[in-house]
């Protein structure tokens, strides 16, 4: 687990941001696809390219690693028996973010992050 950037964060403190990745993980894993803030995207990148990278060894260390930091096993079930092996053979770069423009009610800018 990378250790949560300084300053400030996308949840209320380090335990709430590990948490809001580990959910946008699984959704975005369950779903292959999710709008979120650019912000969330940018740093959702790198925490679901190294799961799924995890996922790609298949073994059940990797398995135990993963179940770690998501703890939904009908997620990790699919990551593992759907996902990994869908990108066996890629060296990386398992996800897209494009971006959407600004949300109506509050002007944050959005995107879609997507798997590739």
């Amino acid at each position: 687990m990378p250790t949560p950037k300084k300053g400030p964060r996308l949840g209320g403190g380090p335990a709430h941001q590990r948490k809001i990745l580990s959910n946008m993980t699984a959704s975005l894993i369950e779903e292959e696809q999710i709008e979120t803030t650019l912000a969330k995207a940018k740093v959702l990148r790198p925490y679901a390219e190294k799961i799924i990278t995890k996922a790609r060894r298949g073994d059940l260390h990797a398995r135990r690693l993963v179940l770690r930091k998501i703890q939904n096993t009908e997620v990790v079930t699919k990551l593992f028996d759907e996902v990994g092996p869908r990108y066996a053979d890629r060296p990386g770069g398992y996800t897209r973010i494009i971006k959407l423009g600004p949300r109506r009610g509050d002007g944050a800018e959005m995107a879609k992050i997507e798997l590739v």
